[in-house]
């Protein structure tokens, strides 16, 4: 057998390849952290092939002594690549027959594509990232928002609509928002890895396995669910990479408006939180400055994820059945997106873990203006229709502009009584903000025990989830 470096593909060509051509054809330089999912593919691989009576026991057990001194290499850092190595599966192969002799490691491949092999290498690594990484960020960013949502469950806050001041809340019940939207991402993700967890090997370049190889074995050996039944669609499926990043792209956005709140929030005309110094920076010019540079990050990395989905998309929507060189551009971009995500979720637990809350500003931001919807409840409680009341509540309101009174608790009852006879002197009760938080204490509401609920029914669903992943 010639000992001559080829390539996997090489024995039809006998030009050379255009240096540039090489260089663009390569993808070693970021999918060499597929580095233990190809030797694990090709460990249980190749155990497929021993079941079938084309490799001995010898054979094999040489065999998977090389793949364990590679995989040795590539976490010590050892691993040598060589110009020649187009790809992560070209650098092992290429080092298991320097390692054995090529006699027996050109066996490895027999009845497999390269085609198969990194479906089933994405398939693993993913899975492992998804499993070992970014569910446990997800789950541990979602931890530290309850629990400090339940710490600080007495902050009240304004709420919100259309960035106007609209009704008091709890700063808790903000954060439960939040750990409402991302619990769902949590949950999401989940079944994201349900359903990439298939097996590909074993389908070959396109049509199949040309000696029998238990396909069923291989599946089960790696870790996989199940098999995908089409062989076409083994090597060229591609939808698990695109429903991850459509994943991180919305769990991204997400973080993003998460991030916006923050930003708004710390700004001193709001002075609701001030962010550690850890997660902010200074100006080069202005002594004085605190930048929410985290948050802004954190917003502006949200377009770098969807960019990624975005163009991935369009680099699938012309390619023709089966594998074509095109999904070539897979991994950049999904590794990417995997990165950005795990980052951004570690940094935001850390902003949402150390900064500070000024319950004061809080508390002054909070005007009785707010407290329109609770004069028209008040009368909805005398029998008054609430279309009714709430033009009464807007005559209030009129009147204390027209005034210019500090707010609607400041006028006098008879001024209330010449708006509507059916005012009493009980009218001033409404006007406490503790008061009209409490009152929501429906399902999802913002009252203290409603807030407590929504928080133990958030765990419950987290752990369930996590039960479900065991």
């Amino acid at each position: 057998m010639s000992t001559k470096k080829q390539k996997l593909w090489g024995g039809r060509f006998t030009g050379k390849t255009d240096p540039l051509m090489h260089f663009y054809n390569a993808s070693l330089p970021y999918d060499s952290k597929m580095c233990k999912a190809d030797l694990l593919g090709t460990k249980v691989y190749t155990e497929g092939l021993h079941k079938i009576g084309l490799l001995d026991v010898e054979e094999l057990s040489l065999i998977h002594k090389g793949l364990l001194e590679i995989e040795s290499e590539w976490s010590s850092g050892k691993f040598e690549e060589h110009p020649d190595d187009e790809d992560i599966h070209t650098a092992n192969e290429r080092r298991l027959g320097e390692l054995i002799g090529t006699a027996v490691a050109g066996k490895v491949h027999t009845g497999r594509s390269r085609n198969d092999q990194v479906a089933t290498d994405m398939r693993i690594y993913c899975r492992e990232i998804l499993n070992e990484k970014i569910l446990p960020a997800v789950s541990s960013f979602i931890r530290v928002l309850i629990n400090r949502a339940r710490e600080e469950v007495d902050v009240l806050m304004p709420g919100y609509t259309h960035l106007q001041r609209a009704q008091p809340i709890r700063w808790s019940h903000w954060l439960s928002c939040y750990a409402t939207y991302f619990t769902e991402d949590y949950n999401r993700l989940r079944q994201v890895v349900e359903r990439l967890n298939q097996s590909p090997l074993g389908a070959g370049a396109l049509a199949g396995h040309p000696y029998g190889i238990d396909r069923k074995y291989l599946a089960e050996q790696l870790g996989f669910n199940g098999i995908i039944g089409n062989s076409l669609v083994a090597v060229s499926d591609r939808d698990f990479v695109i429903e991850i990043m459509f994943w991180g792209s919305l769990f991204m956005n997400h973080i993003s408006r998460f991030a916006e709140d923050l930003i708004i929030y710390s700004t001193a005309e709001f002075g609701f939180i001030n962010l550690a110094d850890a997660y902010s920076t200074g100006s080069s010019l202005m002594p004085q400055k605190k930048n929410p540079d985290s948050l802004e990050l954190l917003r502006g990395k949200s377009g770098r994820v969807f960019g990624q989905l975005s163009g991935f998309l369009m680099t699938c929507n012309s390619i023709p059945s089966t594998y074509n060189k095109d999904l070539q551009e897979d991994k950049e971009p999904l590794f990417d997106c995997l990165t950005t995500v795990e980052h951004s979720c570690l940094i935001a637990t850390g902003v949402i873990s150390t900064l500070s809350v000024n319950e004061q500003a809080m508390r002054k931001a909070l005007t009785v203006d707010m407290l329109a919807t609770d004069l028209a409840d008040y009368l909805v409680m005398k029998g008054i229709p609430f279309r009714e009341t709430h033009h009464i509540s807007g005559q209030c309101v009129a009147l204390a502009e027209k005034l210019q009174l500090s707010g609607i608790d400041k006028l006098t009852l008879e001024q209330y009584k010449a708006i509507d006879a059916r005012f009493e002197s009980d009218v001033f009760d409404i006007y406490d903000f503790e008061k009209s938080v409490e009152k929501r204490n429906a399902i999802g509401g913002t009252a203290k025990v409603a807030v407590l609920r929504q928080l133990d029914n958030i765990e419950s669903e987290l752990n369930n989830i996590q039960l479900k992943l065991l």
